[in-house]
């Protein structure tokens, strides 16, 4: 079964928070906000460091549209740590403005559908999970190419806008243009100006 338009699977877990090794809940990680949950595959190498960095840099946009960001990689919460204390000139990452996960047994991974069984590490998996805990959206990529910081807050502001407006967001959507209404004489406003 999909995991979009599913509950998102639970779990506790032990991550780097703000410099310090702690143990989150579920409720503590997704506390009634979006929650955008990206996978990658190990702690220091190449692509990983700047996505975290991404992320982690656009921390006042997610805040904005009231989502948190969590990494989660099968590294032990030491090797986290170790990272984080590392500079980002050297491809460390410094401070991190969100949770960065230990998945150690790949149990997240494997609940996730993000486990590549004979590496052992998860491909480039990210979620956005809904202030209910519904998968909205899901994208993996391969190992050698990060994701785009802006398409996942594109993708959250459009659900966003569907959610308050009622309308759909047509291919390439972003605040601002036009959207359409989900039924047969409704969107013909949209098609007729998009089309002309």
């Amino acid at each position: 079964m999909p995991l979009v338009t599913s509950p998102a699977p639970t779990f506790d877990c032990q991550a780097v928070v703000s410099g310090e090794i702690k143990k989150l809940t579920w409720k503590e990680l997704h506390d009634g906000k979006w929650l955008v949950l990206f996978f990658y595959p190990l702690d220091f190498t190449f692509v990983c460091p700047t996505e975290i960095i991404a992320f982690s840099d656009a921390a006042d946009r997610f805040n904005e549209l009231n989502a948190k960001v969590a990494a989660v990689s099968v590294d032990s919460a030491f090797s986290h740590l170790a990272w984080t204390q590392m500079p980002r000139n050297k491809g460390g990452l410094g401070k991190v403005s969100f949770p960065i996960i230990a998945d150690l047994n790949k149990s997240i991974a494997k609940q996730y559908d993000v486990l590549l069984e004979g590496a052992g590490i998860a491909l480039r998996g990210l979620f956005l999970i809904d202030p209910s805990g519904t998968v909205r959206h899901a994208t993996i990529n391969d190992l050698p190419v990060g994701r785009s910081v802006d398409e996942a807050i594109r993708v959250i502001e459009a659900f966003q806008f569907v959610e308050k407006h009622g309308e759909v967001c047509p291919a390439n959507w972003s605040p601002g243009k036009d959207t359409m209404k989900p039924d047969p004489v409704g969107s013909q406003e949209y098609f007729s100006k998009a089309n002309a």
